[in-house]
């Protein structure tokens, strides 16, 4: 039969036929103009390619099959080798799975991830969720609880100075009494600690020094709830170099502005409480409420500082009103 014919018969294309062909898998006969003529065996072996290939056997992997029908065989898996190629099969798709059902279970994790993070507008900053930011290791037992000491209690109905302070994130030079017309956060630090690096020695002994990666990381998790109790930004403040902060911001995802006051100008400005260890100055650990550029509310001493934001929102709840 002609090519045609054949195709038909075995429920192919022509072109199926010539790839078949191609791939060795069928000869037919040729007649003297050189006209293909297809047999019954070979419309029979197309049958078999087609029925496999509706399993997923390509062409090619069908070659056993088809020499156990030229055998004589009446289906092409009465041969071992033909039984042999299922299970070859059987193992690659049962590895595709694998790889499949994997993949399905990322795509899942992070459409269910993006879902709880919300879609932001496009002036707000992606976030990721909770579970997924890096955090600071958990606070030793037994640190020092600090005394308030009184140093901040002229603070209260103070105005904030006009000083620019450079900051992380691009946000370029952050002007503190004109950071917002509401009410806002600044809490400030004494130092954060070099994951590569040990912390300084006695460090721990210090009243209220250990934590700023901790707290850092207290406001990060609770600034949408700062923002629900009217909080217009959280800004941190230290000492500590601005390629140091931006390091800080980059390694614990901090999605607010940290600001370098190396020379402790705001500190001068305002008689902030510090305290002398390893040969440097440091900012006392103090938060700032403020409205506008006016002092509102002084957190002082701050302890613990990896709760101390919940005590922040706390207070903002309390005096939503005020």
């Amino acid at each position: 039969m002609r090519a045609g014919e054949a195709a038909a018969a075995a429920g192919v294309t022509i072109k199926a036929l010539r790839y078949y062909e191609d791939c060795g898998l069928l000869s037919p006969g040729r007649t003297a103009n050189g006209y293909r003529v297809y047999t019954a065996e070979d419309v029979r072996l197309a049958e078999e390619i087609r029925s496999l290939g509706a399993l997923g056997l390509t062409p090619k992997e069908t070659r056993l099959f088809l020499a156990c029908l030229r055998a004589g065989h009446d289906a092409g898996d009465h041969c071992a080798e033909s039984l042999a190629a299922y299970q070859q099969k059987i193992e690659a798709l049962d590895l595709l799975v694998a790889r499949l059902t994997s993949s399905r279970d990322q795509l899942i994790r992070r459409r269910n991830a993006a879902a709880r993070r919300g879609f932001p507008s496009a002036t707000e900053p992606m976030k990721e969720p909770d579970e997924m930011l890096p955090q600071a290791a958990p606070l030793p037992a037994g640190l020092p609880v600090p005394e308030d000491d009184g140093a901040a209690d002229h603070l209260p109905g103070r105005t904030l100075p006009a000083l620019a302070f450079p900051g992380t994130g691009g946000s370029g030079d952050v002007r503190l009494d004109a950071v917002s017309d509401g009410r806002w956060v600044l809490f400030l630090y004494p130092l954060t600690g070099d994951p590569a690096a040990d912390i300084p020695e006695g460090w721990n002994e210090i009243p209220g020094a250990r934590g700023c990666s901790q707290e850092a990381c207290s406001f990060r998790d609770n600034l949408d709830a700062l923002r629900a109790e009217g909080v217009d930004r959280v800004l941190a403040l230290s000492s500590e170099r601005t390629d140091y902060q931006q390091a800080l911001v980059d390694r614990l995802h901090l999605p607010y502005p940290v600001l370098s006051d190396p020379g402790l100008t705001l500190a001068d400005a305002l008689g902030l409480p510090t305290f002398e260890a390893n040969g440097q100055t440091l900012y006392r650990r103090l938060t700032l409420v403020l409205r506008g550029a006016s002092i509102e509310h002084v957190f002082y001493p701050v302890f613990p500082p990896d709760t101390h934001a919940d005590d922040v929102a706390r207070w903002f709840r309390d005096h939503r009103d005020t």
